[in-house]
């Protein structure tokens, strides 16, 4: 069961890594974005690394407050559930 957790935590990172570097591409090209709420659920359901290390990778949102400080709330909260709870 731990196995599927992990395999399920590095998929839904991966994807929270690449959809960052998307929504930077079209930020670039003016194009439509993927919403706000869709990145912070991505981290919500566990792609909060993924997402912060696409952030700062791709440089893309990292002058938003609610994303640089959000995300790592949403980590610390994640480390918390899976050290207490799991």
């Amino acid at each position: 069961m731990a196995g599927y957790f992990i395999l399920y935590l590095v998929i839904v990172n991966i994807f929270s890594f690449v959809i960052m570097g998307v929504d930077k591409s079209k930020a670039k090209r003016k194009a439509w974005r993927i919403p706000e709420r869709i990145l912070f659920l991505l981290a919500i359901i566990g792609g909060s690394i993924g997402s912060i290390l696409g952030m700062y990778y791709f440089r893309h949102k990292t002058k938003h407050p609610k994303f640089v400080f959000g995300y790592w709330i949403i980590l610390f909260i994640q480390f918390v559930f899976y050290f207490f709870f799991l």
